[in-house]
């Protein structure tokens, strides 16, 4: 496999009916130089069989690995694990994601940005259904921490990245409960001032089918952690914002 393999990390959580759509989109957008690592916790998964019985249809790799241990957050973190491109980019098995994107993000790979955010919340991004809390407080973090902190994305939210395996091999994952990830990778890797950041529009689409996972009640308070981690290394940084 060449080191600039398209490297896909993708969470899987009992989606049966999204996957068939999800690797076509895959086929569609990006083609054979591409590695697919679906992330399963179960066994039972009933996305396995489904994957398993298409898989051959495609030109590009398809591997289905166990997780770690049990949750996004893991699954993620076993992906990177299993890395074998000098980047990735993770997405969700849902069909969230819009993946014409990731052209634009290898571009700014490229051109020598470290992590490239799919944004929902800046010019040219959209959002379309979901939960209008959740796409409140996401927007409300995203935005006021790209206006108070300077935080390059507008979107640090959102778990649709691709980061360098340069950045990903420097850090230690705390994270240990929902997407977090996503806001925990952004800000430390702002704060380190070693990597550069940009983001690129992108439009997210509520699920078609099956249920989503998010726990916007349970995960709150370690989304708010980083949320303030950022303001607080900020503040020492520009103290004359006192």
């Amino acid at each position: 496999m060449s080191k600039n393999n398209i490297f896909l990390i993708i969470p899987i959580f009992n989606e049966k009916d999204n996957i068939y759509n999800l690797l076509e989109n895959i086929n569609q957008h990006l083609g054979k130089y591409t590695t697919v690592l679906f992330i399963y916790d179960f066994l039972d998964d009933n996305s396995l069989p489904e994957i398993k019985k298409i898989k051959n249809n495609y030109d590009f790799e398809i591997k289905t690995i166990k997780n770690n241990n049990k949750g996004s957050v893991e699954a993620i973190k076993t992906g990177f694990f299993y890395l074998k491109s000098n980047f990735c980019i993770v997405t969700m098995a849902d069909g969230s994601d819009n993946l014409s994107t990731i052209k634009l993000m290898i571009k700014k790979y490229n051109s020598g940005f470290d992590i490239v955010c799919g944004s929902r919340y800046m010019k040219g991004g959209n959002q379309i259904g979901g939960s209008i809390i959740k796409s409140f407080l996401s927007r409300l973090a995203g935005k006021s921490l790209n206006f108070f902190t300077r935080l390059p994305t507008k979107d640090c939210t959102n778990n649709y990245r691709l980061y360098s395996k340069k950045f990903l091999n420097s850090i230690t994952i705390e994270s240990v409960n929902g997407f977090e990830i996503g806001i925990e990778l952004v800000v430390k890797a702002y704060l380190s001032k070693n990597f550069k950041i940009t983001e690129v529009p992108t439009t997210w689409y509520d699920r078609s089918y099956g249920k989503s996972n998010f726990k916007i009640i349970k995960w709150i308070p370690s989304y708010l952690k980083w949320y303030l981690k950022a303001f607080k290394i900020y503040f020492i940084k520009f103290p004359k914002y006192q």
